[in-house]
């Protein structure tokens, strides 16, 4: 969450950020807030007031037991109980508040309600076309036996799918690809669980705002399935103070992922594109304060190195102030081009969420003989989408499916799919 102090010292400011942010005062009251806040420190010092006095009655009475000091001490002991239920509950409702203001968005944010008024920034690479027409990546999958929606949606349900032979070893290779890579650049590989504590998904933030309704809660054993290896990551660091030598520490982490996608109903979630359960490897960064601006950078062009070494075109795209999500005080994604559909989507995202998330899982680092919050990031380095870029991009007019030269040696075959199209023939 944010400063409380600087909520205090700068109102305005953080009333700004919450309208941009597409807020209204009606989910986020600051000036409410700040009257909570107000009330309680006062109601602090009157019960710290008679909390002394009570220390003091007890010293007294020790040494004499005088009739008028022992109803003294009764009547404050039943008048401080009575302010400590006061105290608790304002404490309370100003943490409520408190955990539904969101980050503030950096100053290079562009101001906008949606992803409507997102801002695309560059593009790489010349968007493919053919000389035939391009099918969609769950024509491409299903046609050749990589992937089957149909007993998917018998087992579990609808958005879910089978991942098949040579499109499981496409994954695990691209996978690997991406975790040799960052590990050349120091990131340590890690496989967390899948599920952590509430209380540790709640300090991450993303639950405000209807959050929680993109996440499988199993309320009965207190736990949420994560959305992505970040949540996990993040967590194993709670209310840790790191050492001053292990900064930036940087993780690569390789999970399944669980998500409702609760407002996606009726868009994009044809095949792969928005699935409740897939494989990710991300990338996770814990930095000094003063680093958090250059280390954005660099998950961004490690995400950029990824996809060229694919020869897949994209365009990236920075988020406006009302899709940034609550933790995010800056945000990119990358869009890779779909040929089956004729249009970029999004394959990556970065995040630099600054001590935003630090602060409510009190994650420190120690710099001299002070200890401030750290600044923490997180950026994709490949989730299942890419597969949908590579099946698209890489479709051949047989019906075959090339694979990416810098994966071949990782999947032992350079097409996909020309055992099944000469056996049609």
């Amino acid at each position: 969450m944010l400063d409380l102090q600087y909520i205090r010292d700068h109102p305005e400011e953080v009333k700004r950020n919450v309208k941009i942010r597409g807020l209204t005062p009606k989910e986020v009251d600051i000036d409410y807030f700040l009257d909570v806040d107000k009330r309680y420190r006062e109601m602090l010092q009157l019960v710290e007031e008679m909390r002394a006095r009570r220390n003091e009655l007890s010293d007294l009475i020790a040494r004499e037991k005088s009739s008028e000091l022992l109803k003294e001490a009764a009547t404050l002991k039943e008048k401080l109980k009575q302010e400590e239920v006061e105290l608790n509950s304002l404490e309370n409702e100003c943490l409520e508040i408190w955990r539904n203001i969101p980050n503030m968005a950096a100053q290079n944010v562009p101001a906008g309600q949606d992803e409507n008024e997102n801002i695309v920034v560059r593009k790489w690479g010349e968007p493919t076309h053919f000389d035939f027409i391009a099918r969609d990546h769950l024509e491409i999958g299903e046609s050749l036996g990589l992937i089957d929606v149909e007993r998917a949606g018998k087992a579990s349900g609808s958005r879910f799918s089978y991942l098949v032979g040579e499109l499981v070893i496409l994954e695990l290779s691209l996978f690997r690809f991406a975790i040799d890579w960052l590990v050349k650049e120091g990131f340590i590989p890690v496989i967390p669980p899948v599920m952590i504590k509430k209380e540790m998904e709640e300090g991450l933030g993303y639950g405000e705002h209807g959050g929680w309704e993109d996440m499988y809660v199993l309320e009965e054993d207190g736990l949420v399935l994560v959305g992505t290896s970040e949540h996990a990551l993040i967590a194993r660091h709670a209310g840790e103070v790191l050492p001053s030598g292990s900064l930036p520490c940087r993780y690569v982490g390789i999970s399944t992922c669980f998500r409702r996608e609760a407002g996606s109903y009726g868009r994009d979630t044809r095949g792969l594109l928005r699935s409740h359960q897939f494989n990710k490897v991300e990338m996770i960064s814990f930095v000094r304060p003063e680093e958090s601006a250059k280390e954005f950078k660099y998950l961004l062009s490690l995400e950029e190195d990824l996809m060229q070494a694919l020869k897949l075109p994209y365009q990236i795209v920075q988020m406006c102030t009302g899709d940034l999500g609550q933790p995010a005080s800056e945000k990119y994604d990358i869009e890779a081009w779909l040929p089956g559909q004729d249009k970029y989507r999004e394959t990556h995202s970065v995040s630099n969420c600054t001590d935003y998330q630090a602060r409510r899982l009190n994650i420190k680092c120690r710099s001299g003989e002070q200890k401030d919050f750290v600044h923490i990031l997180n950026g994709t380095a490949f989730s299942e989408r890419p597969l949908i870029a590579i099946l698209e991009n890489y479709q051949q007019a047989d019906g075959s499916v090339k694979i990416p030269e810098v994966l071949v040696k990782y999947t032992g075959f350079s097409e996909i799919g020309m055992l099944k199209v000469k056996s049609e023939k």
